[in-house]
């Protein structure tokens, strides 16, 4: 299932020989890791896709690293946020946990005391996560039962429809191309020549949205699915 895919991070930071010595650290460490090089990118990219972390810089261009996590809050007020920067008073650490980041690391460091924070701040949201479950509307999801309900009515679901659903979950209000959910919950290499992933979301449309006025399951033509209200 979606969950024991590799853990993905985003890095925010405008220093391209340290943005290519933590991606590096990571990389040989198993995670995947995507790399911004400005605050703009980085907020782009934290729209469009969901990261069990986000590393921000705080002396970023166009957005600045405070800045960045405020905006990045507002859309998602769950996802490990840790601030990498040389600034360190007092100060500047109140400003940014007042911005919403989950923990605060100067400038310079060893990249061993980055993997730690990063693992406690990954394990702790997903301790967090796994003791709520997963809502939109009157559907839930819940990750210790594996149990679906809508409107209290419970939904019985295979596997794959179950992790169909849970990642949309995880992404709900953002839009999901068919490539990347053949990616995070078949694990393959999408095959243009397949319908594989719109024959379950149909399977999934006629378990979740049927009989029901409000539809959760959209198409988006040309993008891919979107789960949301209304």
């Amino acid at each position: 299932m979606y969950l024991a895919a590799s853990m993905k991070i985003l890095l925010v930071e405008d220093e391209p020989k340290l943005a290519s010595f933590v991606r590096k650290g990571f990389e040989n460490e198993g995670y995947e890791i995507e790399v911004a090089y400005d605050g703009r990118m980085g907020h782009s990219l934290a729209q469009q896709q969901r990261y069990e972390l986000i590393i921000l810089d705080v002396n970023l261009p166009y957005i600045n690293g405070f800045e960045l996590c405020r905006q990045i809050r507002l859309q998602d007020p769950h996802v490990p946020i840790l601030l990498l920067t040389a600034l360190d008073s007092l100060d500047d650490k109140v400003t940014g946990f007042e911005a919403g980041t989950d923990d605060y690391l100067v400038k310079p460091f060893e990249f061993k005391e980055l993997l730690l924070r990063a693992r406690v701040l990954t394990r702790r949201h997903t301790e967090a996560a796994r003791k709520h479950p997963l809502r939109i509307a009157d559907l839930e999801l819940n990750l210790d039962s594996k149990t679906v309900t809508r409107a209290g009515q419970r939904i019985d679901l295979t596997t794959k429809e179950y992790s169909l659903l849970e990642y949309l979950l995880l992404n709900r209000g953002k839009v999901i191309s068919r490539v990347d959910i053949a990616e995070k919950v078949w694990e393959l290499n999408f095959d243009t020549n397949t319908n594989v992933i719109d024959v379950y979301v149909s399977y999934l449309r006629k378990k979740l949205d049927k009989g029901y006025d409000t539809k959760l399951i959209h198409t988006v033509v040309g993008m891919g699915y979107v789960l949301r209200e209304g």
